[in-house]
């Protein structure tokens, strides 16, 4: 439950497992020509699935930085009006969901801050792990330069430290701090005139950049590019810091690249029609779905996803398998964030409320449900059962990845280590467990086939505990460590 400004509370649907959740999409552009406020929100509302707790817009008109932002999805944030007294040259946005610091809205993103060159707004997706670190330091120059903390995230501490630096520009200043941040981030940020992107040295979360006619856009995900009519021109490399303004674009190497881009948003995470170090993600899918077929095949009447995520997989398990596709389920769009609290009826309900059969195509049939993930094992327990009372004779579950076994510090909020069911359960277990006839997830040699990048390109480190950006011994405080410990009273 939160409580937003206006003061109206908002519920989160229960008894509903969430999945693997994103933390932010990011989108900047610079068109002195266009309606840059406009532009920022279609791109935010084609990066939507990357975060659905807050979103916020900044734009500059050459002389100062306006930000609004609130909680909720992009669509409920901004109104027409809106939009029209956010005027400029260039603009960057922000959709949220929270892996460092609460669901409030003074977490909500962009930043803003004054410095002693113009004002910065800057806007983060991905999760830094060395927080508490930087937290010591921002303290240590808070008092000077007064620019202690306004919120509690990871956010709000690059935005101060780049504005405590006394460089001579923004460049400078940032490109003092990049060296500091350890984790993974792509950001994008600006100040007055120009518009600034930074990718991580590893490249965890993807971020690209586009070419208007006559002007220029960064954003999370390539699909964003074609939703407001960009062409794309190539990603930001790992370890580059960009700038953009009347001088065009110019790149600076802040750090040797060392790739490792996250297997998970090819799995889930990101959109079906997104490229990502060149390689379809909707493609991707549906050779992880052929994968599955030929690893853990079955006899069976009918292949089903668990839309949306599962659909490209299925399709592909069953053109390799010749098992016949079919739309088995229905999936509620609408259902997430809503300002009335669930009856204790409708709460028992529970997936219902996502997903429900579709009897006459299911009843009589040996079911393949195919499905991304396999996270706590509550929505596939509940599927399972629902299959069977639509009259399924058998149901065999096939999920495009490997079990997930340990939790992200890298932009992901899954659950905690202890939560995850492949981490205290074989096989065998998880599918007694959730009451399917069998069970296969794909091998991870399998997967990475799939995606066609060396494996030594990839993080792979929530299948396998092999985490290749180093973590912090006590991560005990989770994404609220900067409200357990404020170091800034």
């Amino acid at each position: 439950m939160t409580r937003r400004p206006d003061g109206k509370l908002t519920f989160e649907v229960s008894g509903v497992e969430k999945g693997p959740q994103d933390e932010c999409g990011v989108f900047g552009v610079w068109a002195p020509d266009e309606e840059v406020a406009k532009l920022t929100f279609y791109g935010l509302y084609a990066l939507q699935h990357r975060g659905q707790e807050s979103a916020g817009i900044a734009t500059s008109d050459g002389k100062r930085i306006v930000v609004y932002k609130d909680m909720g999805l992009v669509s409920q944030v901004f109104t027409e009006n809106d939009l029209a007294t956010l005027t400029g040259k260039l603009a960057i946005g922000h959709c949220r969901y929270s892996t460092t610091g609460s669901s409030t809205w003074a977490n909500a993103q962009p930043t803003l801050r004054s410095t002693n060159h113009g004002t910065l707004a800057l806007a983060h997706n991905g999760n830094l792990t060395n927080t508490g670190d930087l937290a010591e330091t921002l303290a240590r120059i808070a008092p000077k330069n007064d620019h202690g903390m306004h919120a509690t995230t990871d956010t709000e501490i690059m935005t101060a430290l780049i504005a405590a630096q006394e460089g001579k520009n923004f460049e400078s200043s940032a490109l003092a701090i990049l060296p500091m941040l350890k984790g993974a981030f792509s950001l994008v940020f600006m100040d007055e005139n120009t518009l600034y992107a930074a990718r991580d040295r590893n490249g965890v979360r993807p971020l690209v950049i586009g070419k208007l006619d006559h002007g220029w856009v960064v954003a999370s995900e390539s699909a964003a590019l074609d939703i407001v009519g960009a062409s794309f021109i190539r990603e930001v490399e790992c370890g580059e810091f960009i700038a953009i303004d009347e001088n065009g674009l110019r790149s600076t190497r802040w750090a040797t690249p060392e790739p490792k881009g996250c297997v998970f948003e090819y799995v889930y995470l990101a959109r079906p029609d997104t490229s990502i170090a060149g390689r379809n993600v909707h493609t991707t899918r549906v050779a992880l779905g052929a994968q599955l077929a030929k690893e853990h095949p079955v006899q069976a009447d009918l292949v089903i996803p668990v839309p949306e995520s599962g659909t490209p997989a299925a399709v592909g398990y069953a053109r390799q398998s010749g098992i016949p596709y079919g739309a088995g389920l229905v999936k509620n769009s609408y259902v997430g964030r809503t300002f009335i609290q669930p009856s204790q009826t409708i709460r028992q309900l529970g997936i219902r409320l996502k997903l429900n059969p579709l009897r006459d195509v299911i009843e009589g049939k040996r079911i393949v449900v195919v499905d991304d993930s396999i996270v706590r094992g509550n929505t596939q327990r509940a599927l399972v059962r629902m299959l069977r009372e639509a009259g399924a004779l058998e149901i065999h579950v096939r999920i495009s990845s490997p079990p997930v076994k340990w939790p992200c510090y890298y932009g992901i909020d899954f659950a905690s280590r202890a939560e995850l069911i492949a981490a205290g359960l074989e096989v065998e277990e998880i599918r007694r467990s959730i009451g399917a006839d069998s069970l296969g997830y794909v091998s991870m040699e399998g997967m990475i086939e799939a995606t066609t990048i060396a494996e030594s390109k990839l993080c792979t480190a929530c299948f396998t505990g092999q985490y290749p950006i180093d973590i912090p011994a006590d991560l005990s405080a989770g994404k609220n460590l900067l409200e357990i410990v404020n170091r800034y009273e």
